[in-house]
């Protein structure tokens, strides 16, 4: 009798065992994931915040060198290249921004330039149109603007 007993415990797991185990590594991965995927979102509109930042930098500095900033026509691009157009750039002193190149957002497409801005009247509006990649928008799928200071 007691080998019968000692042989049913040595034989392993059986498949409801099995199963209970599989359902619980199932939700484990599920709730890592989730995790996981909001971080990334989170990271990727921190990565934009601090790209607008970047920008805003730039321009500034070609503002206080031009004594303007670039036109909507001229757009970032002013901060890599000497524009051609007008407003003339008489003392251009870039690129301004590190490796030469404007940068995308972190959806991979481009920031949106306004001179003058349409909330930053005395300046200029640059944003990105966030994950939805439409005007507009709320919770994760909001633009990333550089007029609304309670963003960042």
């Amino acid at each position: 009798m007691r080998r019968r007993l000692r042989r049913r415990n040595e034989r392993g797991l059986t498949l409801i065992e099995l199963m209970v185990v599989m359902a619980i590594l199932v939700m484990l991965a599920a709730v890592i994931t989730t995790q996981v995927v909001k971080r990334v979102e989170d990271a990727k509109v921190a990565v934009a915040h601090a790209d607008i930042q970047s920008m805003e930098t730039a321009l500034d500095l070609y503002h206080v060198h031009n004594g303007t900033y670039p036109s909507s026509q001229q757009g970032l691009q002013a901060l890599v290249e000497k524009p051609t157009s007008e407003p003339e750039a008489k003392n251009w002193d870039g690129p301004y921004l590190k490796k030469g190149v404007v940068p995308t957002d972190p959806w991979d497409r481009g920031y949106v330039y306004t001179e003058p801005g349409e909330h930053n009247t005395d300046s200029f509006d640059l944003y990105s149109l966030g994950r939805d990649g439409v005007e507009g928008g709320e919770g994760k799928d909001a633009d990333i603007v550089n007029w609304d200071t309670s963003q960042r």
